[in-house]
């Protein structure tokens, strides 16, 4: 729905980059109320322009305390066109339609900042011009509402051809103008939080905290973040994720490494797995038929970075498990539940972490913050199976290397990009992640593999992206792996299929691609 600009209402603090949108509006005759300095800036500017008073009957009154609240004002903007009792009322008390509301607010965090008094920085919390951009957001079907200097320029194009707007340009603002609101309410709450006698700096910090993708605003505290000279805190429920048996406090960059071993854990069904991790990375891991076997060869994955790892089995652990991992130092171990003798021997030593983690949902979605804002996006919940694999090779893939390959996935999906998982008969015997080259990861797990005496005669190597060049694929070969599991979509993919045929290798695409930056 379609609505033209014919008359507008103008009250900002800051006039820089005004005049943009103030010539859109001359060139279309849209008639121009504004208040106080705006009123002299736009009668300046050349705009014939009537001031708010004359609508009110008041002036405005207790030092420029109220201006624009007023029914005369508030209604010209609230009035719903379409519905007749509106319309008769703005007739019967000569209220006029407000088609287009500009607003630029009293620079309260600014003057904070500078140091100014209690009552300098009191006196630049804006009351109407905030009613103003809540009104003309709510009433969006009929009103463009244009709530900061930073939106003048976007207003200025959008008018530019005919002075007119979609309901989608006049929803889009209203987004902007309840973000733009909130943002200065919450300004503000912090500010008198701050300054409350006797309330602490960082509980006035945590109360003004907002539920976060539904997480309630409640913290454990941590002895400091990922160093010990940042400050630190866990928003959510740890006791409906675990249950902490033995131990020291856990740390920021414990529970970092919980919830990455968690989520790879998650992944391998019910077959007796473990994994080692270490830097939110699988350092070890491998599927078994009994969980002393699995820790086993995980650990034999990288027995140098399990010192000091956190470590997850998704099977009991029981007392013949318990002893073995009781040789090494390690730092957290979770499980789904403990044999009692199995607890004994692991509470050995007391600063030892042990948690029994429980089935819950993870939060969804994942939000961290980037620049003054936050990213947002979906859990990669994909797993993929043998269907979804598509042999683009020649040679096939045997049941067992679809096996391998699948398992290899599951794994360089967890890890940090850019990311190779070399695997062989349910374990992993290395990985290169966080490489700022595809070659660099692969030949870092390659060395790896090899210096603990891995034979990769009959591996497979898993990518979290796809093979820029055929490079990766000869690498690989001359190592003595026979087969890939990569998502595709190179333009040079023809050029790895083309190795591989030449040399009766095995290539799988899944298609998707499990980048983590």
């Amino acid at each position: 729905m379609e609505k033209r600009i014919k008359s507008a209402l103008i009250s900002v603090f800051h006039k820089e980059g005004l005049d943009e949108l103030l010539n859109v509006l001359k060139q279309f005759g849209v008639k121009v109320y504004s208040t106080g300095g705006t009123y002299e800036y736009v009668k300046n500017f050349g705009l014939e322009t009537q001031s708010v008073e004359s609508v009110t009957g008041y002036p405005s009154i207790l030092g420029g305390r109220v201006k624009t609240l007023h029914p005369g004002v508030m209604g010209g903007i609230l009035a719903r066109r379409d519905v007749p009792e509106d319309r008769e009322t703005m007739q019967k008390y000569g209220i006029p339609e407000i088609d287009l509301v500009v607003v630029d607010l009293y620079p309260f965090e600014e003057t904070l900042a500078s140091g100014a008094c209690d009552a300098d920085i009191i006196e630049k919390i804006d009351i109407g011009g905030i009613s103003l951009i809540r009104a003309g957001a709510k009433n969006f079907n009929d009103v463009l509402i244009v709530p900061s200097r930073e939106y003048y320029a976007e207003a200025a194009r959008i008018l530019a051809s005919s002075a007119t707007t979609t309901v989608e340009d006049r929803r889009r603002f209203a987004a902007y103008a309840f973000t733009k609101s909130s943002a200065y309410d919450k300004a503000i709450g912090n500010y008198f939080r701050l300054t409350v006698p006797g309330m602490k700096t960082e509980e006035a910090q945590t109360a003004s905290q907002p539920a976060i993708g539904g997480i309630p605003a409640q913290n454990t505290p941590l002895r400091y973040g990922e160093n010990p000279h940042q400050k630190g805190a866990f928003y959510g429920s740890l006791e409906n994720c675990f249950t902490q048996l033995h131990g020291k406090e856990i740390s920021y960059n414990n529970l970092l490494d919980i919830d990455s071993a968690l989520a790879l854990i998650r992944d391998f069904g019910n077959t007796p797995a473990f994994a080692v991790l270490k830097h939110n990375n699988a350092c070890g891991l491998a599927v078994r038929s009994t969980i002393l076997e699995a820790y086993k060869d995980a650990l034999a994955g990288d027995p140098v970075s399990a010192f000091g790892g956190v470590l997850v089995s998704n099977t009991q652990i029981d007392v013949a498990t318990a002893q073995e991992i009781d040789k090494i130092f390690l730092e957290v171990l979770l499980a789904p539940a403990y044999e009692e003798e199995a607890l004994q021997v692991l509470k050995s030593k007391k600063n030892r972490v042990l948690l029994q983690y429980k089935d819950f949902k993870p939060g969804d979605p994942i939000i961290r913050s980037c620049l003054n804002g936050v990213l947002v996006q979906e859990r990669d919940t994909v797993a993929e199976t043998a269907p979804m694999l598509k042999t683009v090779t020649k040679q096939a893939p045997t049941p067992s290397q679809i096996e391998d390959m699948l398992f290899a996935n599951r794994i360089v999906k967890h890890c940090k990009s850019n990311a190779i998982v070399i695997a062989k008969n349910g374990q992993l015997l290395a990985s290169g992640v966080g490489q700022t080259s595809r070659v660099d990861a692969l030949q870092h797990a390659i060395n790896k593999a090899l210096h603990f005496g891995f034979s990769l005669q009959g591996a497979v190597v898993a990518s979290d992206a796809f093979f820029p060049f055929a490079d990766c694929v000869e690498i690989s070969h001359k190592a003595g792996i026979t087969a890939f599991i990569q998502p595709g979509g190179s333009v040079r993919d023809a050029q790895s299929i083309e190795y591989c045929d030449q040399n009766g290798l095995a290539m799988v695409f899944t298609g998707i691609r499990h980048f983590r930056h």
